[in-house]
């Protein structure tokens, strides 16, 4: 099943994606408990049963990320491809960092390049597990278990700030830099598939998505041996490869068995 968001009279609807078209949903796919009610991600009360409330072609949707995590994990330096490439150490345990939600954007919408932004301007494809369950103390098995279904990112990365600050709070986290989507797709085996990125139509990388030093499920037992993880919440997996992007670009992170997600890249003050 393929579950997204999508801007429908100003407001975001959650609809369940066909080949043509849009089935929009009463409600959230999944639920967030509070106390002994649940409540969903949209914020209306659920029993897990959602009407179907209306009927959008795929070819009009206006894509919105996914999902809003209520926490943004990422995952950096975890192919080691990658890690050879920056002439870094393997990790020896899994381990994250945090992005921001001000950065995500969704399917088809520009990434804005800043026009103070000098130096290499890349993108990163990433595979992303959106959990579906509270875990805390989580076995692996716990761990597999919780993941609601699995969408696409892109980390873009402006890698002269990321080397100016102490922290990646400008390189990582402006607006539009965290593409999402375009939908989660519940059904797959996600590490059995193949990452592809393209820049205007040109394939630039191409991986398998599971050659990971770490997977979702051992960071996920990491992460909630110390922290409580929510239904929503978001895991980045890192990446293999790079590339730059220039305005004007149209790039493309393609999983097979999951989709594509397409963006633009403007730059700031020139966006049409």
């Amino acid at each position: 099943m393929r579950y997204a968001r999508i801007a429908v009279d100003g407001r975001a609807v959650w609809g369940r994606v066909g080949d043509r078209d849009i089935e929009l949903l009463s409600g959230s796919p999944f639920e967030l408990p509070f106390g002994s009610a649940h409540e969903s991600l949209s914020g209306s009360s659920s029993d897990g049963v959602q009407d179907v409330i209306g009927i959008v072609p795929v070819a009009e949707a206006v894509w919105l990320p996914p999902v809003l995590p209520p926490v943004f994990y990422a995952v950096g330096m975890n192919y080691p491809r990658h890690i050879a490439h920056a002439g870094a150490e393997t990790p020896k345990r899994p381990e994250v960092g945090y992005r921001a939600n001000n950065a995500l954007t969704g399917h088809r919408s520009p990434i804005i390049k800043p026009a103070e932004v000098t130096g290499r301007f890349e993108a990163e494809p990433e595979l992303v597990a959106v959990v579906g369950r509270t875990l805390r103390h989580a076995t692996y098995e716990e761990a597999r278990q919780s993941v609601f279904g699995w969408t696409i990112g892109n980390d873009v990365s402006a890698r002269t700030w990321q080397h100016q600050d102490r922290t990646f709070w400008r390189s990582k986290n402006s607006d539009t830099f965290k593409p999402m989507g375009p939908w989660i797709e519940t059904d797959v085996d996600a590490l059995a598939q193949t990452t592809t990125l393209r820049v205007n139509g040109e394939t630039r990388a191409e991986f398998p998505t599971g050659d990971m030093v770490f997977d979702p499920f051992d960071h996920l037992v990491e992460i909630t041996q110390h922290t409580t993880v929510h239904p929503g919440d978001v895991l980045w997996m890192g990446t293999e490869a790079t590339c730059q992007l220039e305005p004007g670009d149209t790039v493309e992170i393609g999983i097979s068995g999951i989709g594509v997600l397409s963006n633009p890249v403007h730059l700031e003050g020139n966006e049409p």
